[in-house]
């Protein structure tokens, strides 16, 4: 039985309720960055995804190792990187997490490199540049997603972990500018993800999709529907609030040997889709 068999099983067994669901299954680059770019658009075919979200810094490929993904890379890495997605049918619907400067000659330099690669989400931390990200997304129509991290008990003035501060901090702006709801890190704050998306409900453009098997800041990732972060529920709520943006699956662990649990996740969203629609 193949990996999308399995997970349409489970979720027919679920007993939930059925909604619509129209985000983007992916594949965060990250997920193989102890590879190339290169490899790393292939493991995502492989893995049974069509879509990916890259990240910057990801060295380019071998023949290219000095070329890191990003809009410093230029025209001509740009359109070989290009080529890599289109040999195999994978698009790069997302970029993340990165920087975005508060000037705006600068911002434009990665909303234009992002435009020309079809990129339709950037994902970011940078709340100092919200004035700035909200002309870049009224100049470009590409969405930008404040992405959570763990909280920090040695820094309380970092607060992107706390959804309440993202929606305090996107809710008066652009409806193009929203949360990347990483969910992993949300439990590894001790929050639930589908409490913590009651609260952005409407103003998620993104998510870092992860299951981890346990409840605090140790929890690894697991193939989803194995672990505590009730992914089946996150997925209803994306449904609920008609999230149409790019859904990774960002795995953190078996670095060198995950291609197969990212498979399962794949399959995992490819069948909730499936009985949803």
């Amino acid at each position: 039985m193949s990996m999308f068999s399995v997970a349409l099983a489970s979720i027919a067994l679920s007993g939930v309720s059925m909604q619509k669901p129209n985000f983007i299954p992916c594949v965060q680059a990250w997920t193989f960055n102890r590879f190339t770019a290169e490899q790393a658009i292939t493991m995502t075919k492989q893995a049974g995804s069509a879509a990916i979200e890259l990240f910057p810094g990801q060295a380019l490929s071998k023949d290219h190792g000095d070329t890191k993904v990003g809009p410093e890379m230029g025209d001509e890495k740009t359109e070989v990187l290009k080529g890599f997605l289109a040999k195999t049918g994978v698009k790069a619907v997302a970029f993340g997490v990165t920087g975005i400067s508060k000037d705006p000659n600068e911002a434009r330099k990665l909303f234009r490199w992002a435009k020309s690669m079809g990129i339709q989400v950037i994902n970011t931390e940078s709340a100092e540049a919200i004035d700035t990200i909200e002309l870049m997304v009224r100049e470009f129509d590409i969405k930008v997603g404040f992405h959570d991290h763990p909280k920090r008990a040695n820094d309380p003035s970092y607060r992107m972990w706390d959804p309440n501060y993202v929606l305090s901090l996107v809710k008066d702006r652009d409806k193009r500018i929203g949360g990347c709801a990483d969910t992993g890190h949300w439990v590894r704050s001790g929050l639930k993800p589908v409490d913590a998306l009651k609260i952005l409900h409407g103003r998620v453009v993104s998510s870092h999709l992860k299951d981890l098997h346990v409840f605090d800041m140790s929890g690894h990732d697991v193939p989803f529907g194995q672990g505590v972060s009730n992914v089946r529920g996150i997925l209803e709520s994306f449904a609920k609030m008609g999230m149409s943006g790019p859904v990774s699956v960002e795995y953190e662990h078996n670095w060198d040997t995950n291609l197969a649990e990212v498979a399962q996740c794949v399959g995992f969203l490819r069948a909730f889709q499936t009985l949803k629609s």
